[in-house]
């Protein structure tokens, strides 16, 4: 048997999973269950487009709690190492500017199943997070991005 992926997360991100996992097994599970039943009382199934669409949110919503379930079930919580407080690691702050007249930017390093780019959080499977993770303030790092290499100086770690 294949050996499962381990998802790497916060603290706080792992509350959240578990939260969506209740919501989604008892309310959003029971409101799938009473479209189907209302979509089924207009009659023939088989030109029921109600009926279909309820069944394909079912089958999502059915897919998301197995996919949250895993997530769960694999989580590796990230713990602060505060006794290497200067060098990029999982769960930290990294405020760096990319060379030579960039502007200055901030990112959370998570793992891929907290990232979310627009509050900041990016994932470390990202190659912004592979190439800064394991350096320290004030190394210069080249990045290869989809639209070339960049060089970023790391300025600040929390």
């Amino acid at each position: 048997m294949a050996e499962e992926k381990s998802y790497y997360m916060t603290k706080e991100g792992k509350e959240k999973l578990e939260k969506e996992l209740e919501y989604l097994k008892t309310d959003r599970r029971q409101e799938v269950v009473e479209r189907i039943k209302i979509a089924r009382d207009f009659g023939d199934l088989s030109e029921n487009s109600e009926y279909d669409a309820a069944k394909d949110e079912q089958a999502f919503v059915e897919q998301r709690i197995t996919q949250v379930e895993k997530m769960i079930r694999n989580a590796v919580i990230i713990e602060n190492d505060e006794a290497n407080a200067n060098i990029v690691s999982l769960g930290k702050s990294v405020t760096f500017i990319e060379l030579p007249d960039g502007d200055e930017e901030t990112y959370t390093i998570v793992g891929s199943a907290e990232a979310d780019p627009f509050e900041g959080k990016i994932s470390n499977d990202s190659p912004m997070a592979r190439s800064l993770l394991g350096q320290e303030i004030g190394a210069e790092v080249t990045v290869a991005t989809p639209g070339g290499d960049i060089q970023v100086k790391i300025l600040k770690v929390e």
